[in-house]
């Protein structure tokens, strides 16, 4: 009779790292929402810093779907990043 094994992945500092840098990617973007209200409220800031983490989001964000297997982590913490990089961008202008 053949014995199955149960195959159990550990958890490495690897895994706990991308977590938590994911975490604080997303905190990040959140970040700019008082920029946001800011400008809306009429004291414009600098629209390059947002365009260009606005750009940078998306390109991660397509690097993590066009791999073969969805890096997942990178695709949720840029996407904030896209939306409030591009609103920041507009109400900055």
């Amino acid at each position: 009779m053949e014995q199955t094994k149960i195959i159990t992945k550990k958890k490495d500092g690897l895994f706990y790292v991308s977590r938590l840098a994911t975490i604080f990617s997303i905190l990040m973007y959140v970040s700019y929402i008082p920029q946001i209200m800011d400008n809306l409220n009429g004291s414009q800031g600098n629209p390059i810093q947002p365009l260009c983490a606005a750009l940078n989001s998306t390109l991660w964000v397509s690097y993590g779907l066009l791999k073969k297997k969805h890096d997942w982590p990178v695709v949720i913490a840029n996407l904030p990043g896209i939306v409030l990089g591009l609103v920041t961008f507009f109400t900055s202008l």
